[in-house]
């Protein structure tokens, strides 16, 4: 059962957005949670890696927090300081050992 994304819509330059991906597995069966970002003409790009084992809480480049809610068996993918070229679609890819899943995606429009 693929992945689902959610926390997507439109933000203003600047602002922050958090995008959850609740895998179907369980955490204790999943070995990476990506977040990849697809841009239209682009290939599609991995923008931060949940790793098992990893703290609840991990700044990657900057501006991405990845963290993990045990309670609610998801993974989420913060973005502060948004930017217009982040504008993408964002896809989580669960790595667990029944095998890979990919979600649908999730637009994010940063736009004034």
């Amino acid at each position: 059962v693929p992945p689902v994304e959610s926390g997507g819509g439109l933000v203003q330059p600047g602002g922050s957005l958090k995008l959850s991906c609740a895998p179907s597995q369980r955490m204790d069966d999943i070995y990476t949670i990506d977040w990849y970002r697809q841009v239209p003409g682009r290939e599609r790009a991995l923008v931060a890696q949940y790793r098992r084992g990893d703290g609840p809480e991990d700044t990657v480049k900057g501006r991405f927090v990845i963290s993990r809610d045990n309670a609610k068996n998801t993974v989420s993918l913060q973005i502060n300081n948004l930017k217009p070229e982040d504008t993408a679609v964002y896809v989580c890819k669960v790595n667990s050992r029944m095998g890979p899943a990919w979600g649908q995606g999730i637009q994010v429009t940063v736009s004034s």
